[in-house]
This record gives structure tokens, sequence and C-alpha cells, in this order.
């Protein structure tokens, strides 16, 4: 009897121990800052692979990376990259479109000299005592580039 209870643990632990890595997941929290193309895209990229994965997404585009969040953005944001054809700004707008959160930093738009409505609808300014409960929360896992 003991050897088959002990089975039977061990069956619904093994179970059980996706669900468990799944819940560790269940957030994410993107920080980019880079200016730089490749590095935008892949964020992006990965935030992506992550939500598919099932975890919710947020993305805080702080500095140079601000500029994705733009209505009339750089070049460099809105430029199709290899293998896909792909633009950091494009797949940011699907990560969005698929329930995905993006803000930029509180201090971006002053710094930038600009209003919200400068923003691609459904981006906003981020407030940091919300950003802050997002990173302290127990089941989140940053990103940053």
């Amino acid at each position: 009897m003991r050897k088959i209870l002990t089975a039977a643990a061990l069956g619904l632990a093994t179970f059980a121990a996706p669900a468990a890595q799944a819940s560790d997941a269940a957030r994410l929290v993107t920080i980019l800052t880079s200016d730089e193309p490749q590095t935008q895209l892949m964020s992006m990229v990965l935030t992506m692979q992550s939500m598919q994965a099932g975890a919710g997404a947020y993305v805080l585009l702080c500095g140079p990376a601000g500029d994705l969040a733009l209505k009339d953005a750089p070049e460099a944001a809105t430029a199709p990259q290899p293998p896909k054809g792909m633009s950091p700004q494009a797949l940011m707008q699907k990560i969005m479109a698929q329930g995905g959160t993006v803000e930029v930093c509180a201090i971006y738009l002053p710094g930038k000299g600009v209003g919200a409505e400068a923003l691609l609808d459904g981006i906003g300014a981020a407030k940091p005592p919300a950003v802050a409960a997002r990173l302290l929360a127990d089941d989140t896992r940053i990103m940053s580039f």
C-alpha cells in the first residue's frame, strides 16, 4: 500500500510541477532603454514568446527606447529587420493587440518636450508607484535591455 501511495504522490507531483512553473512566469516586465534596433526587436521577440507561453506582459520604454512609442517614430523603430521583416514598433503594437501593456517612463514625455498626444494610441506614461508594485510582485520576471 505504501508503494502505491508513494507512486501516486510522485505522479501527482509530476503533473503539478509544470503548473507551478507556469504561475512563476505569470507576469513579465520588460524594461527597454536601448536605442539599438536589433536589441529593441529582440526584446519584443522575447516578450511575445513569453506571452505565447502564458505570461502577462508589461513593457516599460525609457530613454531612447521611448521613441518606439511615438506616432512619428524614427526610421530605426519602423524599419523591417531580418529574418521576418518585422520592426520593433510593429512587434510592440502586436504585443499590445494581444493584451500586453506598453508605457513610457514618467519622465520621457517631459524630457522629450512633447505631450501624451505624441504617443501611439494605447500607450501612456507610467506611474512610478504602479511600476514599483509590478517590479516587486512575487510572480514577476524582469527582462532589461
